[in-house]
């Protein structure tokens, strides 16, 4: 990827501009048989499908706080990457109460609503289908996303070094996001073209590391899993040689 990238949103256009085609983010869901699989330019176009919602209809700006109350998923990724390009603040598993917008998933909706501000509600079902009926209090992202622009641009320049994440109480600007993915990246052994195969959540900055920011830092891809501990016997071997996996990183 390019030295000079200091956000993730940076690092997704380096690597947009470098091969749109290969994979990014490979998703599985041991719990309902789903897989997805994200091109750079796949995902690059929900990333600014999502900022566009986020900066015009939900009138985030830079500074704004979002409480991100998803588990890993390739949406989550989405979020992470729409909020780097607009400037706000994701503190994920972050207090509602505390936040300017909050986005939930349908085990959290109910913790969601201590946010006065916007709400966005996501089924995290396969295919990323709507609610059956709009969650009290939400809109429904699956409603709303795919009509936004294809392209995204921010009102205002995004500074890589206002605080980009906040995690397992820990807060990073952007720059400080991209160096310590680059440091772990290397850590790992990651190039570009590297598969990592990761079964951790998102609670803590290894699980989000590993589950995008150090493949993405790589210019590599991740092979993303949820509920791995539901896999038959034999099933993470047979999937780290159909995926093609380089590194894998089951549990902590």
């Amino acid at each position: 990827m390019n030295a000079s990238d200091r956000t993730p949103a940076d690092l997704l256009r380096s690597a947009l501009a470098a091969d749109p085609a290969r994979p990014l983010v490979t998703f599985y869901d041991d719990a309902t048989g789903e897989r997805v699989e994200l091109s750079v330019a796949t995902f690059a176009n929900w990333v600014a499908k999502t900022a566009n919602l986020l900066q015009g209809e939900l009138s985030a700006s830079p500074g704004d706080r979002l409480a991100l109350l998803l588990p890993a998923h390739w949406q989550t990724a989405v979020w992470l990457l729409a909020c780097s390009s607009v400037g706000v603040t994701v503190e994920v598993g972050g207090d509602p109460a505390g936040a300017d917008l909050v986005v939930a998933g349908p085990d959290t909706l109910e913790a969601g609503r201590a946010c006065s501000g916007e709400r966005i509600a996501l089924s995290l079902a396969p295919l990323g289908r709507r609610f059956p009926a709009v969650p009290a209090g939400y809109a429904d992202y699956a409603v709303e996303v795919p009509s936004q622009g294809d392209r995204f641009a921010p009102f205002v320049p995004v500074d890589p070094d206002a605080p980009a994440l906040v995690v397992a109480g820990t807060e990073r600007s952007g720059a400080q996001l991209v160096e310590q993915a680059r440091a772990d990246a290397q850590a790992l052994g990651l190039a570009p073209g590297a598969r990592l195969l990761s079964g951790l959540g998102y609670e803590d900055w290894q699980g989000l590391s590993t589950g995008l920011y150090a493949p993405l830092a790589a210019g590599g891809s991740v092979v993303l899993c949820r509920h791995l501990d539901q896999l038959a016997p034999g099933g993470l071997e047979k999937r780290v040689e159909s995926e093609r996996v380089t590194t894998t990183l089951a549990t902590a």
